[in-house]
């Protein structure tokens, strides 16, 4: 034999000797939202988590969650899915289980333990019919209530507020100051968060499960409710006229800048003011809601693994849950993304006072309220967010409102 055919015969024993993850690792292809700054900063954390263990991320990210989603469902109903999809674990995922558009990992569960380390919120909202149809990345709070350090300086307000009457009353005082009080995004899903942080702060966590959970006629007809909408509204009153279509991100960002001083929004706002390089507690401050015992609206965001038979797309599936769930992989995201931990067992030490806020917050089970989304089918939510988004947008009696989210919730 030739030295050159001795050579080629070497370097073939030398590359099947070499690790499966070497030689080709698993890839997979991930359907995401996640696309403003802190977002995408986060998404990558999970990426390089994937990368070290054996993995190749490729990355499709979609902006907005519903485009997000649907994209994800056309491609699993036309044949042609990703390994990966990003989901809320609302109603719509449990119709793609029951659709039977899914795999479970229910190996990944058991080997893992994700009984022993997942709160019992997390774990009742992944598993169906005793099935683990999704790897929980994050708990995201979605009624935060954020404020700028800077902009209370200028208008004078020396204490952030406790209550829901200190709070008109600091945003009084920052209008008086040329600010804008409340930094908004006009879209429908927006609105639809402001209406919940109301509802379970002002309206309280008996009326909210009433509403969402009961969806109770006379309640919603009723005088309690009627004080919520109307707190709704007059929040609408502190926005700017740039408001309508405004994204999220471009909010938060007039926090960032000390142009506007209170925003209402989901935990993941914070990944934007880490990108400023802004501190929490020194640059802006947080609440997740007033009060020691204020509700800790739950939800979160979770992988979904789309139907597949092939070999190499299942290992990439299990692979994933496998490393999203990790505690390094649970701490390096939600410090970029602004979440919390899924897990019970992480060191939480380096996380900011907001991240630490939250995590006490799910330590309480008495303070755990859940996404109202998870009671209601999407069309109820679509009809629900209509009639709030007409709302504040228009002058519309709040008896006519309360009769509408009576239709809009059957």
């Amino acid at each position: 034999m030739s030295y050159p055919r001795l050579a080629l015969l070497a370097a073939a024993l030398a590359v099947a000797a070499l690790p499966a993850a070497a030689q080709a690792p698993l890839k997979a292809e991930v359907i995401h939202w996640w696309t403003s700054g802190g977002e995408s900063a986060a998404a990558k954390t999970l990426a390089e988590a994937y990368k070290a263990q054996g993995g190749l991320w490729v990355d499709t990210a979609v902006a907005l969650g519903e485009q997000a989603r649907s994209v994800a469902i056309n491609r699993i109903a036309g044949g042609n899915p990703p390994t990966a999809a990003q989901f809320n674990t609302t109603q719509q995922f449990r119709d793609i289980v029951e659709q039977g558009y899914l795999n479970n990992v229910d190996d990944v569960a058991k080997r893992d333990g994700w009984d022993k380390f997942l709160p019992e919120a997390v774990l009742s909202a992944i598993r169906v019919n005793g099935h683990y149809y999704a790897a929980p990345v994050n708990i995201h709070n979605m009624s935060w209530f954020w404020f700028s350090k800077a902009a209370f300086k200028k208008a004078g307000i020396a204490e952030e507020p406790k209550t829901f009457d200190e709070l008109f009353a600091a945003l009084d005082k920052l209008k008086a100051a040329g600010l804008v009080p409340l930094a908004h995004g006009g879209q429908p899903w927006q609105d639809g968060i402001v209406f919940t942080a109301v509802l379970a702060h002002y309206g309280g966590r008996e009326l909210y499960l009433k509403v969402f959970k009961d969806r109770d006629p006379k309640v919603i007809q009723g005088e309690a409710f009627k004080k919520v909408l109307l707190a709704f509204k007059r929040l609408q009153s502190y926005t700017d006229k740039g408001s309508p279509g405004r994204n999220w991100n471009d909010a938060t960002a007039m926090l960032i800048n000390g142009r506007a001083g209170v925003q209402i929004m989901g935990d993941w706002a914070k990944g934007e003011f880490a990108q400023a390089k802004q501190e929490a507690g020194k640059d802006y401050g947080c609440t997740p809601g007033f009060g020691a015992n204020a509700p800790y609206i739950i939800q979160g965001d979770v992988m979904v693994f789309p139907k597949t038979n092939k070999p190499d797309q299942i290992k990439a599936q299990q692979l994933l849950a496998s490393v999203i769930t990790q505690p390094a992989t649970q701490v390096a995201f939600s410090i970029k993304k602004g979440s919390i931990p899924i897990r019970t067992d992480v060191d939480v030490s380096k996380m900011d006072v907001c991240g630490q806020m939250g995590v006490a917050a799910m330590k309480d089970k008495s303070r755990h309220l859940a996404n109202g989304e998870i009671y209601i089918t999407p069309d109820q939510n679509g009809a629900l967010q209509d009639v709030l988004t007409s709302y504040w947008n228009r002058n519309i009696p709040v008896e006519k409102v309360q009769k509408d989210i009576v239709s809009a919730l059957k």
